[in-house]
């Protein structure tokens, strides 16, 4: 075991970063900022897309790296044999993980510490991989950060060690949940670790050593939901929107917890025919109507969608075969303004 005087307490524990979005990149500059001492990046494989003519990696996880001169692995198979053994030769203390696919227990247990990950929410509550989007969809009103010990195999379980509440707003998106989550992740990252080491010294590696007085395992957190929702991916059609069946406060809040992706979508019946158009910004209008479920109509700045126990208004859309615009332009684009419905 390392053991570190009070000097070296802070800095020098031998870190491996992992992440592999854009919601890592916050916490990776906060640790590097304040000098902790980051000996490797672990990140996905590059993806590229074109950029003034040139094709580009778009992976900030790695520009960063590279920007800094800090050593980056990039592992297709956590199997690969080149790869664990670069690991190993690591001498790593502590892995920190931060928005990256699951670890095996041979990577995850590598580190003489151990490997802390943070999660997008406040667990027990909404384990999986889309906790925000999920949380806005089944319109909770707060979430936030939970950084914990990953212990064992099971998806968001283990020790927890701290945990950030924030307000969600009764009109915010996605995007906009995120970025504040992003905003506060680097501090939760920055406090985490430094609880950890501090109780790692004073406790030498005991049970308790990673505990604080509130922490518990998330398996028994003491947790004010009478059911945990599971955070599952979502797919292509589960963003698609269900006029018959649902109100106007769940079409809502489907189309800000989806929004900017991957977007809430219906089919869209103009002319005579179906074009499928996507929903990133809308307003409800909370009014009892006789109108038909799915009924269109337009004036010359609102597009509104009766539905159950009110009306969705388009803010920004994008109909197939444009681009994402203004209701304005939307409207401008239309030329027949009868006889359209949704599906």
């Amino acid at each position: 075991m390392i053991e570190y005087n009070n000097s070296q307490l802070k800095k020098y524990p031998r870190i491996v970063f992992i992440g592999g979005t854009s919601f890592s990149i916050c916490s990776l500059q906060q640790l590097h900022m304040l000098k902790y001492n980051i000996i490797g990046i672990i990140t996905n494989p590059d993806k590229y897309i074109k950029k003034n003519k040139n094709i580009v990696f778009n992976n900030k996880i790695k520009q960063y790296a590279i920007k800094n001169k800090i050593p980056i692995l990039q592992p297709t198979n956590f199997l690969d044999t080149a790869f664990i053994e670069t690991l190993k030769s690591w001498h790593i203390d502590i892995q920190i993980v931060v928005s990256f696919r699951i670890l095996p227990k041979h990577i995850w247990n590598l580190p003489k510490i151990g490997t802390l990950n943070l999660h997008a929410s406040i667990l027990p509550n909404y384990k999986g991989p889309f906790p925000i989007h999920w949380s806005i969809i089944n319109g909770e009103t707060h979430t936030g950060l939970t950084t914990f010990f990953i212990k064992n195999d099971r998806i968001d379980s283990g020790n927890i060690i701290l945990q950030k509440k924030i307000h969600i707003g009764k009109n915010e998106t996605y995007g906009e949940v995120e970025n504040k989550l992003k905003k506060i992740s680097g501090d939760v990252i920055v406090k985490t670790l430094d609880q950890v080491i501090i109780k790692k010294q004073t406790h030498d590696n005991t049970s308790t050593s990673t505990s604080t007085s509130t922490s518990t395992s998330t398996s028994t957190s003491t947790s004010t939901s009478t059911s945990l929702f599971y955070a599952r991916k979502i797919y292509n059609e589960d963003c698609r929107i269900q006029w018959q069946t649902s109100f106007v406060d769940v079409i809502y809040n489907k189309i800000r917890g989806l929004s900017p992706y991957p977007t809430a979508w219906t089919y869209l019946f103009i002319k005579n025919k179906f074009y499928r158009f996507k929903i990133f910004l809308s307003k409800k209008i909370l009014v009892p109507h006789l109108y038909t479920i799915g009924l269109v109509t337009i004036s010359a700045f609102e597009m509104k969608i009766s539905a159950k126990k009110g009306f969705i208004s388009i803010l920004e859309g994008q109909i197939e075969g444009k681009t994402k615009m203004s209701v304005k332009n939307i409207i401008n684009g239309i030329k027949i303004k009868t006889n359209i419905f949704v599906k």
